[in-house]
């Protein structure tokens, strides 16, 4: 019985010193990250893959989606504008809609574009 409660005692205090421990770390986590909001330019990172420099144009608008949780659901965030070619593997664009966040990927057709913050 001494043994049970000795037992209980430390996993408790065990418990209770490593929950500052997880919400600092999540905490910095969500700081670094940085987000980008309607009217800020992005650069949009390609392959430079031919088919990808003549699928997407100037002007044309596309959808922006962010892989989320444990099943790496897509989901839309945001919208942006293509507005030029900046070198052989990017394209410049602005935010017209949503949240925009670095790593968020995107999509026409069959491309796909990694968002990067505008240099």
């Amino acid at each position: 019985m001494k043994n049970l409660v000795k037992i209980i005692t430390l996993l408790t205090l065990s418990v209770m010193l490593a929950i500052p421990v997880l919400s600092q770390a999540a905490e910095k986590k969500t700081k670094s990250e940085v987000v980008m909001k309607m009217g800020n330019k992005v650069h949009l990172f390609h392959s430079s893959n031919v088919e990808v420099q003549k699928e997407i144009a100037i002007n044309d608008v596309l959808p922006v989606f962010r892989m989320s949780g444990k099943t790496r659901q897509e989901k839309e965030v945001g919208a942006v504008k293509v507005l030029s070619f900046v070198g052989e593997h990017y394209f410049e664009a602005e935010i017209i809609k949503g949240e925009i966040k670095i790593g968020d990927i995107v999509k026409k057709d069959t491309s796909s574009l990694l968002v990067q913050p505008a240099k």
